[in-house]
């Protein structure tokens, strides 16, 4: 009897072995056990996104197009002679900048330059300032060179203050021309694509004035 009891304890301990080995085998059927890590997860690969296609071209200007364009940039030159007026000389010419021509950049041109009347006219010359080659709106710069011609003008014995302006023919070269009274002067002033020009006349009427100013503008701008 005393033999048979630890026989049977070993059968009955290799029945619970094997129940506990069956349990597990039940609860991982893949055979693995918890501390071996699941799979990584497959990254799905990512679509390179096709390079954008190149613009096409911008076309190119056509050669009459072209010297069209360039034709309208005009440059002001500070002529001998305006209009049948003299430009001043000796002690009547100008020895300073009076009128702010504003900002002045590269490849801008500034003249300023008194113009005297015929015989019989007035004793004070037409003062005459304009800029070319304006970067910004040229009608802006009109504006700017005007304000500096009333100060120049009141400075110099004009009186009141200037009246509505008035639109005259501006020439052949185009573009817009404008004179108002100050007093007994006038101010006129011309504006085209690329150049602003103002000028003081003494003793004169905005359309003998715009007139004027019309034929100088034929001699000092090309």
């Amino acid at each position: 009897m005393t033999g048979r009891q630890p026989l049977a304890a070993r059968a009955l301990f290799a029945s619970a072995a094997l129940a506990a080995v069956l349990a597990l085998a039940a609860c991982d059927p893949e055979g693995t056990d918890g501390d071996t890590a699941a799979p990584a997860a497959t990254t799905a690969p990512v679509s390179t996104p096709a390079a954008p296609k190149s613009s096409p071209a911008a076309p190119k200007s056509s050669p009459a197009a072209t010297k069209s364009a360039a034709a309208g940039k005009r440059t002001l030159t500070e002529a001998a002679t305006a209009g049948g007026l003299a430009r001043a000389t000796g002690d009547a010419q100008l020895s300073d900048v009076p009128v702010d021509p504003g900002e002045m950049r590269d490849g801008m041109n500034l003249v300023e330059a008194n113009y005297q009347w015929e015989i019989g006219g007035s004793n004070r010359p037409v003062l005459f300032a304009g800029v070319d080659n304006v970067p910004e709106d040229p009608s802006k710069r009109r504006e700017h060179l005007w304000r500096g011609l009333i100060d120049y003008a009141t400075g110099e014995g004009s009186t009141g203050s200037p009246g509505e302006s008035t639109a005259y023919p501006a020439g052949p070269l185009g573009g817009n021309l404008e004179c108002f009274p100050l007093g007994a002067d006038a101010l006129c002033g011309w504006v085209d694509s690329s150049t602003a020009a103002v000028a003081l006349f003494p003793a004169s009427s905005p359309a003998d004035a715009a007139s004027q100013f019309a034929l100088m503008r034929a001699d000092l701008e090309h």
